[in-house]
């Protein structure tokens, strides 16, 4: 399996959500390109992406004439143009693109691309609504997010009851049921996800635990 910076990636669409996906691929180094109708679009992008490209998303020979059949990964983001996104998803899978991925603006959007063949389907307004409400469900709470229907990965600050103490003394699965899979010190950008069980919590530390989606309101009471 190719590793991330091997693949090639394609976003189609280039407004805010297409044009952050491809700069976010581009600050990893990965081999990008992006294409847009509007050459404002793709103008914008030209000193960040490996190719930004002017064309006719629903021309499948414009499409071909950029190397979008040699893409590992695309990214189809007009998600408020249905005509459009259609034509893309089908001209996609036409090129034979391995892994598309599509964003919609509704449930029925995301029920036609799913049909059409895409491998994954996004909402961003309604998946940034969820995190937004669920990031504020606990005081505690710095940024969360959903494992499966069951459990959750939370980042949270160190409870001052634990500073200064080892994970190994806390104990905190026995405790209260949860795991701790990194340890963010002091701010720093940088996580540690293998984290020694007898490492000293200090504070400012944040900690990233797998919790059940269901008890978020122990957080409230660590304290």
């Amino acid at each position: 399996m190719k590793k991330y910076k091997d693949r090639q990636y394609a976003v189609l669409g280039l407004g805010i959500f297409g044009s952050t996906v491809a700069k976010t691929l581009s600050k990893y180094d990965c081999d990008v390109i992006a294409v847009d109708n509007d050459i404002k679009c793709v103008d914008r992008l030209a000193d960040i992406v490996t190719q930004a490209i002017q064309c006719d998303i629903t021309d499948i020979q414009q499409l071909k004439a950029a190397g979008i059949q040699d893409c590992d990964v695309a990214i189809v983001s007009m998600g408020t143009k249905l005509e459009e996104s259609v034509m893309a998803i089908i001209n996609l899978k036409e090129l034979g693109v391995p892994y598309i991925i599509a964003k919609a603006k509704n449930k029925r959007y995301m029920q036609i691309f799913m049909e059409l063949g895409a491998n994954k389907v996004v909402r961003p307004e309604k998946e940034m609504g969820e995190q937004v409400a669920k990031s504020v469900l606990g005081k505690n709470i710095i940024d969360i997010v959903d494992l499966d229907h069951e459990y959750c990965a939370v980042e949270i600050p160190a409870p001052k009851a634990w500073i200064g103490k080892t994970l190994v003394e806390l104990d905190i699965r026995k405790k209260f049921g949860i795991n701790v899979i990194g340890i963010r010190r002091h701010h720093d950008e940088h996580m540690d996800v293998s984290p020694d069980p007898n490492y000293c919590i200090e504070e400012d530390d944040h900690l990233m635990v797998i919790t059940d989606a269901n008890a978020l309101d122990m957080f409230d009471d660590m304290e």
